[in-house]
């Protein structure tokens, strides 16, 4: 067991410090000779947008020079089974304006559903980027294809690579009220074959003080096969400050291919690593 973690523990940073290393390696190049290398640091101020916890992925890229980490962990219940998802760890990091890079570390499942049974360990990590675009009539949205490499534990991983594209978006309804959705397409590996999968997300989010806001969320799962999910979830975000969040969410399947319930907490906190020198 300790062995395991210990794999789990090395592979988890093996993969930061390459991502790292790469994006930076990556941003240098991309700003360097441009005006728009100006514009790193100059959204520092604006408060963390976070993926996590709800399914729908945020319209809003991370701020240029910005290293986001987003952190859970996750109960779900589904036929007497509880399997528990942790720690969930999404590495954001703004290279660009309005372009992100991201990849979501191995999280380590117990009591996993598998096609097998029940296993545990490690989960296949994931890599994408995200581009935000303009505005449009109001509404903020991007574009964030994605793929998965098989490199959990043997029990876990899909053993294969999974691609897929997301489109989230957003738009300010009120002083206190944003309206969110998202389109996706993906293409997991089920045994041994690929699985169309389109997902369809709505929910609306609430300002409730100046530092606690709460939202709720319907999401549907079609799958070519395996049937469809729909899955009802709502929660609360609490930013102590513009740029951390502590997230809390309760959710329930409402078809029979869903999970029975879920329930989950989270940190997330944003660093400004680089700025841009103006010339």
């Amino acid at each position: 067991m300790r062995a395991a973690a210990r794999k789990y523990v090395c592979m988890t940073w093996k993969f930061c410090k390459d991502f790292c290393l790469g994006s930076t390696i990556f941003l240098m190049a991309a700003t360097s000779g441009y005006g728009v290398a100006q514009t790193c640091g100059a959204d520092e101020a604006q408060t963390i947008a976070t993926v996590r916890p709800q399914v729908t992925n945020s319209s809003v890229a991370v701020p240029c020079g910005s290293l986001q980490f987003e952190n859970g962990v996750t109960e779900t219940g589904n036929t007497g089974t509880r399997t528990y998802d942790m720690t969930e760890t999404m590495v954001r990091w703004g290279v660009y304006k309005k372009t992100e890079l991201n990849f979501i570390v191995p999280s380590y499942y117990k009591n996993a559903v598998t096609a097998t049974g029940s296993a545990s360990g490690a989960g296949d990590v994931t890599v994408g980027i995200k581009q935000q675009f303009k505005q449009w009539h109001g509404v903020d949205y991007s574009v964030a294809p994605f793929v998965s490499l098989p490199s959990g534990s043997s029990a876990i991983t899909s053993h294969g690579y999974d691609g897929g594209v997301q489109m989230p978006w957003s738009r300010v309804m009120s002083k206190n009220w944003t309206a969110n959705g998202m389109l996706a397409v993906s293409w997991p590996t089920v045994a041994a074959r690929h699985n169309a999968t389109g997902v369809v997300t709505l929910y609306m989010d609430r300002q409730l003080t100046k530092t606690i806001d709460g939202w709720f969320e319907y999401a549907g799962i079609i799958a070519q096969r395996g049937g469809t999910q729909n899955i009802a979830d709502f929660g609360l975000g609490y930013h102590p400050t513009p740029h951390q969040q502590i997230d809390v969410r309760y959710g329930r399947g409402m078809s029979a291919a869903a999970p029975d319930y879920f329930v989950g907490a989270g940190y997330s906190v944003r660093f400004q690593v680089y700025r841009a020198k103006k010339k």
